[in-house]
Order: C-alpha cells, then sequence, then structure tokens
C-alpha cells in the first residue's frame, strides 16, 4: 500500500509543466511535489504516474516516493493566484504526493549515463508509450549522483480511448525524441526486463491504485470505460501484457 498522508500546507506552485503541481508539507513532516486530481487528464494522469512510476521501481529505476495525500480546499486560499486557488479547491480529497528532493538537478545531456540504465529506461519508456522524456522535457532528475525518472503522466494513453487496446499495444515508438538515444539500447535488456514483467507484478503494482481514481467518470462518459475498479487494474494489466507480447512492434529493428 502507498502511505496515506494529509496536506498541511501549500508553498509554492510549480509552473514548469502545464498540469500546475504544488509543494506541499504533509502531516508526517515530509516536502512533496502534489498532482491534483482536477489538473490537466485528471485522474488518469494520477494513475500513470503510479503505475508506471511503480512499475519503474520494481524493475529496480529510482523513483521518488510516491504517496496518497489528502487536500482540504481551504489550504490553498492563502495563495495570491486565483488559478492556484480553484485547482486546490476542485481537487479537495485525494491526490498524489510525489517526494520532493531538495537540491535535484534537471537533467541534461552534458551528465553520463551507463548504458544499461540508459538502456533500462528507454525499455521502460517504449514499453508504457511516454512521450515526454525528450531532450526538451527529460523528466529526470540527478539527486545524490543517481538518476531519478519522474513524471509518468503522459503514458498508457489507451486508457483515453479504452476501446482501442489492441491498436495501442501495437503502436510504435518514437525513438528519436528520447533523451538517452543513442546511449540506451533497449533490446539489450529486453529479454531480462520482459521476464520480470509478470501478471503477478502488474497486479501488484495495480492494486496500489486507490478505487475511486479507477471508476467511471461519470462528467465524461465512455461506454468503453471497465464498469468497477477490479475490471479497470485488469484491464491495465491485460494491456501491459499485450504490448510486451507486441514487441516486434515497438523494439528497435537495430539497437538504438
Amino acid at each position: 500500500m502507498l502511505a496515506r498522508i494529509a496536506a498541511t500546507a501549500y508553498l509554492t506552485p510549480l509552473r514548469e509543466g502545464g498540469s500546475l503541481p504544488g509543494v506541499m508539507e504533509a502531516d508526517d513532516l515530509g516536502t512533496y511535489v502534489v498532482k491534483f486530481s482536477a489538473a490537466g487528464q485528471g485522474t488518469k494522469a494520477l494513475v500513470a504516474e503510479i503505475v508506471v512510476g511503480e512499475l519503474a521501481r520494481r524493475l529496480d529505476l529510482a523513483v521518488p516516493r510516491l504517496a496518497l495525500i489528502d487536500v482540504d480546499a481551504e489550504i490553498g486560499r492563502r495563495e495570491p493566484d486565483e488559478e492556484v486557488q480553484e485547482l486546490v479547491a476542485a481537487s479537495a480529497g485525494l491526490n498524489l504526493a510525489v517526494d520532493f528532493l531538495p537540491g535535484a538537478i534537471g537533467f541534461d545531456r552534458s551528465f553520463e549515463v551507463e548504458r544499461d540504465l540508459a538502456s533500462r529506461i528507454v525499455w521502460l519508456d517504449a514499453l508504457v508509450a511516454n512521450v515526454d522524456r525528450s531532450a526538451r522535457n527529460t523528466n529526470l532528475l540527478v539527486w545524490h549522483r543517481v538518476l531519478h525518472v519522474i513524471d509518468h503522466g503522459a503514458c498508457l494513453r489507451f486508457h483515453h480511448s479504452w476501446g482501442r487496446p489492441e491498436q495501442f499495444s501495437r503502436a510504435a515508438y518514437r525513438y528519436d525524441d528520447h533523451v538517452l538515444v543513442p546511449r540506451g539500447r533497449p533490446r539489450d535488456v529486453h529479454d531480462e526486463l520482459a521476464a520480470r514483467v509478470t501478471p503477478a507484478l502488474l497486479d501488484e503494482v495495480t492494486a496500489l491504485v486507490p478505487d475511486v481514481w479507477l471508476e467511471p467518470d461519470p462528467l465524461r462518459p465512455d461506454p468503453n470505460a471497465p464498469a468497477t475498479p477490479e475490471l479497470a487494474r485488469a484491464a491495465y494489466r491485460d494491456y501491459l501484457l499485450a504490448r510486451l507480447a507486441a514487441a516486434d512492434a515497438w523494439l528497435p529493428e537495430d539497437s538504438a
């Protein structure tokens, strides 16, 4: 289970991305980057953050600790920005907290990365169809000399169109836009990593997602959406297993 904490103070918004996450303090005395349920793609982005982030952790990649955080609407009222006030108020209740890494610096291509580590990151991004790890926006942090992968809300695009899982499972991956290409060679690590992504592992990861984020959205009815949280978890598992089975469609012909 992910830890469940409560926000105690809103510190500052982070304006680098479009979803406007905020840095907040919590009742466990920790500081977190909070991703709000009412921002951007809503709770589907939070589901992707958990599924992909925790899958990455189980494949031995460094990921900031994730937690579920309860946010009171009143916390954002002292922030002078009306957009922030509205976002926090609309997100009252359960949100996602990502451990804040003080002093972390953004990755750029001047940093050295071991080929095996680069290969593992590129492989995972290809599996989950991560379109958000480019030189323009690396979503990689260096903290205590360790490369951390962050920001996976844009992954698993199939859940925005539940009716076409097969099409997404066989979709090609654009390697030329990835910040770690040509350092990473996903074919070199494919057999090892694919063997580790078992149905049991995916069930373990999807079990971390709160039921409330897996229920059909009454504001955006989708006739193809899974009717229950249990069916939604199975859909994520089955999609990723289908993606693995279709590796010939997304692995590069030659080492990247």
